[in-house]
């Protein structure tokens, strides 16, 4: 099955990070670079992104910050590492926003819209009726919803076995979804 959508570089991408590019931890958190483990292909994905969509964004809620397991600079090291390897690999990540929110009702922790509305501030081109949100959570897909996005669910986490309104598309995961463009 292919995307319904025309992608072209009108067209932003917001991806979450844990579970959808990179490896999760079983009830924690990646703490440092060492720790952060692409997914296979996922590399080839993001090389794929970066020639359809005009913009690529990470939303990621990063708890492990608010509960003082790791700091912030932990965290951009290792976004540090992984936008090195993404550009190496020919792909590209435009900005990365984080929540490191303890509270769920935060306003940019998702699924609330904070990061979606801080990335239109910053690109004030995108539209979110031209935007897709590709996560491993119903949270990640309420938060697409909430902003008027298309969803895509990668099942690499979480399978979900009935339909869902708020998905549009279920892929196994994001090298998948990147072959149905």
């Amino acid at each position: 099955m292919k995307f319904t959508q025309q992608i072209d570089k009108t067209w932003t991408l917001f991806l979450d990070r844990d579970g959808v590019i990179n490896h999760e931890k079983n009830q924690d958190y990646i703490r440092s670079a060492e720790e952060f483990v692409f997914y296979d292909n996922a590399l080839e994905a993001l090389e794929i992104f970066a020639h359809k969509f005009g913009l690529i964004c990470i939303v990621t809620n990063q708890r492990g910050i608010g509960k003082g397991w790791m700091s912030e600079d932990d965290l951009h090291n290792i976004h540090q590492c992984m936008i090195r390897e993404v550009e190496e690999a020919g792909g590209r990540i435009d900005k990365i926003y984080f929540a490191p929110d303890l509270d769920s009702d935060a306003p940019h922790r998702k699924p609330n819209i904070g990061m979606g509305l801080q990335a239109q501030h910053d690109f004030p081109e995108i539209d979110f009726k031209k935007s897709i949100m590709v996560g491993n959570n119903l949270s990640d897909m309420e938060f697409g919803k909430r902003l008027g996005m298309k969803t895509v669910y990668v099942e690499t986490t979480k399978p979900i076995l009935e339909p869902n309104a708020l998905i549009n598309l279920k892929t196994n995961d994001l090298y998948e979804f990147s072959q149905l463009l």
